[in-house]
């Protein structure tokens, strides 16, 4: 009679996750949310202090920490083990459940994190998340006191851990597909700035602008090169801070950003503010910023400049987050270097202008006061120095006046 309780306990139990599953696999959550879901679900129905849940990541090869029963906003994303690292490692590299009744840290493949207390609990419980017969993640639950788990419990959490992983897969699909429209969205935003007729420091603040939002990064500049290439300074930024705005020019002998213009390489560091390298690590501080993207602006195999992006808590780059921004940063130096071709025609253009008016007044004041060519060229160069007008400004007061004084 007991024995058959416990069944119709089992049953009721599966059938209520279950039920659970199709309410999250209906439901329009992103990838965190579904995350929570699932979290929420084994809480629920499985004792356990501590809740983990990490994803593997195909770009980095790894897996990280995405959600947690208790609150971890700094670590999530952020705390990463390899395939086979740890007891989580573990269970991904073996596709198997772990069972740890006692003395987890103790056990040879246990890595400890400082970030996270929960690694000094007693018990471990985790198994793996797969879709298609492949690990995907993995669930882990600790105890603070050695806990030997029942059966059944085990076997709900096994279900629910291969249940959910065809919803998670889904909804990390979807949200990378969201994550790729957003972006091809803001590509097109950037190509269109560029290709405007707008003044070069209005089409490279939208460029700041479009790739904060694109990168959800709290601050991104460009930096250009001095004409003498010794020095960078800040010609863009989103970012309203009058500290961050007035930083003062690197040199790109000495400098981390610096190092991006001479190996034309991206540059990533994790944490700005424990990098000595890192020239405003007390800026970095104020503004809470944390990891940094540095990518070169080449054209015709030439840095010209660097775009910066930061975020405000620690972030991985992908190397197609990399390869977006290096895209969005070429087509920038494409424009800078265009303004730059089009200012030199202007001033060519202008050039020859003045020196036809200057050629032309110096005629009429050779004829109007018997001088050389020489003298009258000395005249309009003094008249130009004493008014603090131009050249060409002086010239056209000439020829005007002579065109009053015909007949």
């Amino acid at each position: 009679m007991v024995k058959k309780i416990q069944v119709n306990l089992a049953v009721e139990a599966e059938l209520q996750v279950l039920r659970k599953i199709v309410d999250i696999t209906t439901s329009e959550a992103g990838l965190d949310g579904v995350l929570a879901e699932v979290i929420k679900t084994v809480t629920e129905h499985v004792k356990a202090d501590s809740v983990f849940i990490y994803l593997f990541d195909e770009a980095h090869q790894n897996l990280i920490l995405r959600a947690s029963k208790t609150s971890h906003k700094k670590e999530l994303g952020c705390v990463s083990l390899k395939v086979g690292e740890g007891l989580t490692g573990w269970v991904a590299k073996n596709v198997q459940p772990l069972v740890i009744k006692e003395g987890a840290y103790n056990d040879p493949r246990f890595k400890a994190f400082d970030v996270l207390p929960e690694d000094r609990y007693e018990a471990f419980l985790a198994l793996p998340i797969t879709y298609k017969g492949k690990a995907i993640g993995v669930i882990n639950l600790q105890y603070k006191k050695p806990y030997d788990p029942i059966p059944s419990a085990v076997d709900l959490l096994g279900m629910i851990a291969r249940q959910v992983g065809g919803v998670i897969e889904h909804a990390r699909l979807y949200s990378d597909i969201k994550t790729k429209a957003v972006q091809f969205d803001s590509l097109i935003k950037v190509s269109k700035t560029i290709t405007s007729e707008k003044y070069l420091d209005e089409i490279l603040n939208l460029i700041v602008l479009v790739t904060a939002e694109m990168l959800n990064s709290k601050i991104c500049s460009i930096m250009l090169l001095d004409p003498k290439g010794a020095e960078l300074a800040i010609k863009a930024t989103q970012s309203l801070s009058d500290d961050y705005k007035k930083k003062a020019n690197l040199r790109v002998d000495s400098s981390l950003t610096g190092e991006v213009i001479k190996t034309k390489k991206p540059l990533v560091v994790d944490d700005v503010r424990r990098e000595k390298r890192y020239f405003y690590r007390e800026i970095a501080v104020k503004e809470g910023l944390s990891s940094m993207l540095a990518v070169p602006m080449v054209v015709k195999d030439k840095a010209i400049g660097v775009i910066n992006v930061y975020t405000k808590e620690p972030h991985a780059f992908t190397d197609e987050e990399i390869d977006i921004l290096q895209m969005i940063a070429n087509q920038a130096a494409v424009s800078v270097e265009n303004t730059k071709l089009m200012e030199e025609a202007f001033k060519a253009k202008d050039a020859l202008e003045t020196r036809k008016l200057v050629e032309r007044a110096k005629g009429i004041l050779m004829k109007m006061n018997n001088l050389s060519e020489d003298a009258a060229y000395r005249m309009i160069n003094k008249k130009s120095m004493d008014s603090c007008k131009s050249m060409k400004e002086i010239a056209e007061s000439i020829l005007l006046m002579a065109e009053f004084q015909r007949p």
